[in-house]
């Protein structure tokens, strides 16, 4: 019985450092976790605008934090309820996996932690026995670099929900038009649900399905206590609409100016007060509708005490291709008229 012991922990010891080493020498490749999409926020950190990943993804990077609690709660009693415990694997699931395989002959439940599915996002592979157990040790690895909170945010950019929509944020701003600090219980139960099968039951094209698969995760969560029986009705009658939201397209162009300029930043700030920009864009549309023609307008709002702009509206009309309106007049280069002249007055005053 000790040399058995001995023999475990010589080998848990060499598994140990075997990882370690495997640590130092292949690092996990966390390109696809870089490759973000770019996103223009405001002043209150809503978001202006968002463009495409390297590799045309919907991926918006989100970090733990600034998920809905119970979002991350449901997801952890769902997907791996010792997530907070164990060191990437866990024997248990891996045990009740086997078991149930023996005894039924076909795979009931799966035992891959949320550690070893960000490891397979990370690095997708053939869905082999081989792919299983490098993804295995992936996650030991993952668990050994990372924090609990980082792995979780990892996941949270990378789940997959159906198309080109990966992580938490972009899902909830295309299919609830909301960020995920907002999600209901059915939503953050839907969230949850989703990655289990993205393609099948997408929500904009068979909300039947998603429905389905929203209403065993409740069931679920019910039975772990963490939800009641109101709430698990209130959630079931939701209806998922099968509606696909577009992402936020505000202050287009400046967002297109700040993106070309700092092309390194996953995130740019910018001092635009969202209610300013909407207001300048409706007071500058009625205008050039007014006036006809194919002339077109600018505003610009800048604090004066700062500088900080607050409204950036360059055209009244992005799409409007007979007031080409993707260009950006604020920038553009035009002769100022009589403009100028009341500065000049006043400069002639002064003096």
């Amino acid at each position: 019985m000790r040399r058995a012991t001995f023999i475990a922990l010589i080998a848990t010891a060499f598994t140990f450092i075997g990882v370690l080493s495997v640590s130092v020498f292949l690092p996990p490749n966390l390109a696809k976790y870089h490759d973000g999409s770019q996103t223009v926020l405001a002043e209150d950190g809503s978001i202006l605008r968002a463009f495409l990943s390297k590799d045309g993804m919907w991926r918006i990077p989100m970090r733990y934090k600034d998920v809905e609690p119970r979002y991350a709660d449901f997801l952890i009693a769902y997907e791996d309820k010792r997530f907070w415990s164990h060191l990437g694997v866990d024997p248990l699931a891996i045990l009740r996996a086997t078991g149930q395989l023996i005894s039924s002959g076909r795979i009931i439940s799966g035992a891959s932690t949320i550690t070893m599915q960000v490891a397979r996002l990370l690095e997708p592979r053939p869905r082999t026995l081989l792919s299983k157990l490098i993804e295995m040790a992936r996650a030991v690895q993952l668990e050994l670099t990372f924090s609990k909170e980082e792995i979780l945010s990892m996941y949270f950019s990378l789940a997959p929900f159906g198309g080109n929509v990966e992580g938490a944020t972009a899902a909830s701003l295309i299919y609830f038009n909301k960020v995920p600090a907002r999600l209901t219980v059915s939503e953050a139960a839907l969230l949850v649900a989703l990655p289990q099968s993205p393609t099948v039951s997408r929500p904009d094209r068979n909300p039947h399905k998603a429905t389905v698969a929203r209403n065993k995760v409740l069931e679920r969560l019910l039975a772990e206590g963490l939800i009641s029986e109101r709430e698990l009705n209130e959630a079931k009658d939701e209806i998922i609409d099968g509606y696909r939201h577009p992402f936020p397209f505000i202050a287009p162009h400046l967002a297109r100016r700040l993106v070309s300029q700092y092309p390194e930043r996953d995130v740019i700030h910018t001092h635009i007060k969202p209610e300013f920009q909407n207001s300048s864009c409706e007071i500058l549309k009625m205008a050039v509708d007014a006036e006809g023609g194919e002339i077109n307008g600018a505003v610009i709002i800048v604090e004066n005490k700062t500088g900080a702009v607050l409204s950036y509206a360059a055209s009244s009309d992005f799409f409007d291709r007979k007031r080409r309106g993707q260009v950006d007049y604020i920038r553009a280069i035009r002769s100022p008229g009589s403009a100028l002249k009341p500065f000049i007055y006043a400069m002639a005053f002064d003096e």
